[in-house]
């Protein structure tokens, strides 16, 4: 199986359908309940039912999801009986195999019941019908992409002493996103040089992202935060409590983090740990559903998100 173990648990839908064709008189025989063995619909109901919550052990590739809700409904029109099943969960896969496993299933479970009294049936289809959640619902699109800088804020990184990597890993992150990376640059830890850097790029420059890395910590010279804390105008504290979930999922240690983010004019500015594993969790946290700020500072309010 892929690796899923950085994904988001979001609400994941998906609908199914499959059709079987049948003489008129076998579909009446299930319509009155004449059929030798047993209700045809429920039976098949439940077989889809119980495919569904087992679809991980048939399908060898497929991950165990907690699955919240399971419908599988019928339909008789004209030679044909339609079903038509509904997955729902809050997780970090899609649940399209489970929509399609209880319909494969259900359907199979009417030919059988079925075959005795036809021999013309035939399951005519198994398809998806809609499938949504995961970040491809979340996607924003800027034309022209928006401008960000990425600030390194560390002794041993300025002096040469070691190597940068947590702010090399946001650039590539951005890199996935409608966003170009205007500005790259290191500094060491002092308050001074964190408030200028950041009221140049959004009062001169007026770049709408400012992701620093480093200095959020408890170190007598973590002073982003602080130098960061007297530059922006309104604080979102939001965007770093749903960093800090994400990392202490994964990283106890991230309670330990003082990151803070919030606006300056019409610049959004974002402070992130300074380790490469801190700064990456908190980028496959926050983006791309932190892109949509954008949109309400420049007066769009909050868009209604495509579903089809």
């Amino acid at each position: 199986m892929i690796d899923v173990s950085d994904k988001l648990n979001s609400l994941r839908e998906a609908t199914a359908s499959a059709s079987i064709t049948a003489r008129e008189e076998t579909i009446e025989a299930v319509r009155s309940g004449q059929v030798p063995k047993g209700n045809v619909v429920e039976v098949a109901r439940t077989a889809g039912i119980l495919a569904a919550k087992k679809t991980s052990e048939l399908i060898p590739l497929c991950h165990p999801v907690p699955l919240d809700f399971i419908s599988v409904d019928f339909e008789f029109m004209g030679g044909e009986i339609v079903i038509k099943t509904r997955v729902k969960a809050i997780w970090k896969t899609g649940v399209e195999m489970e929509a399609l496993c209880a319909a494969s299933v259900a359907a199979l479970t009417v030919y059988d019941m079925l075959k005795p009294l036809d021999d013309s049936l035939e399951i005519k289809s198994v398809r998806l019908i809609e499938k949504r959640g995961g970040k491809g619902d979340w996607k924003e699109s800027f034309t022209p992409p928006l401008r960000a800088a990425v600030l390194v804020f560390s002794d041993s990184v300025s002096q040469g002493k070691k190597e940068d990597r947590a702010g090399k890993t946001i650039v590539e992150k951005l890199k996935k996103e409608p966003v170009d990376v205007t500005e790259y640059r290191i500094f060491p830890d002092d308050f001074d040089i964190v408030r200028r850097e950041l009221i140049r790029l959004s009062d001169e420059e007026k770049v709408d992202l400012v992701i620093t890395t480093g200095g959020t910590g408890l170190g007598p010279r973590d002073v982003t935060v602080d130098a960061t804390k007297t530059v922006i105008e309104r604080e979102v504290p939001g965007i770093p409590e749903a960093a800090r979930i994400y990392g202490f999922q994964r990283t106890p240690y991230a309670m330990l983090s003082r990151e803070i983010a919030g606006v300056r004019g019409k610049t959004l500015i974002i402070n992130l740990p300074g380790s490469s594993r801190g700064a990456s969790e908190s980028m496959d946290a926050l983006f791309p559903w932190v892109l949509h700020a954008f949109w309400i500072l420049r007066g769009g309010g909050h868009k209604e998100k495509k579903k089809d």
